[in-house]
């Protein structure tokens, strides 16, 4: 794959992937966005810094963009890394998109978060824990989401 438009992307995604100076796609990019976009499964693991968050999340949002009823949930093991996805993931949705999405993470606004969760976002970040208290307290239901995520860090002890 020699660059981003040969995937048959939205051209909405294709100008936000420009916007963001993804020119070439990286490694992980190359071998694992074709097999996400057939809708298959795929475990990517790469150094930081080689892309990972756009190898999925760029079939996630081009899935949202052509299926305007399903929601993605993606769960991440820490704060940092959850408003980090989500930076990633609304710069990959561009401006002006109607995907709403929200961040779960604990020590922010939870009545923020309740807002925001009653306006139907479509694409939800966060952490385990301030999922798993939305789920508790009923104001999140993941039973209509179509598409989950997890992003794992690795661990040397």
């Amino acid at each position: 794959m020699e660059n981003f438009q040969s995937l048959g992307l939205s051209e909405v995604l294709v100008r936000s992937l420009q916007a963001m100076n993804f020119i070439k796609p990286t490694e992980v990019q190359a071998k694992s966005i074709p097999f996400a976009l057939d809708g298959r499964d795929v475990l990517g693991i790469a150094q930081t810094g080689t892309g990972k968050t756009a190898a999925y999340g760029i079939p996630l949002v081009a899935h949202l963009q052509s299926n305007e009823s399903e929601i993605a949930l993606i769960l991440v093991p820490t704060r940092e890394l959850a408003i980090q996805v989500q930076t990633a993931m609304i710069g990959l949705l561009g401006k002006g998109s109607h995907i709403r999405s929200v961040l779960l993470i604990g020590g922010d606004s939870m009545l923020k978060q309740l807002e925001q969760l009653k306006k139907k976002p479509r694409l939800i970040v966060g952490t385990p824990g301030r999922v798993n208290d939305h789920l508790t307290r009923g104001t999140l239901k993941i039973c209509t989401t179509n598409f989950l995520l997890t992003k794992l860090i690795e661990c040397w002890i």
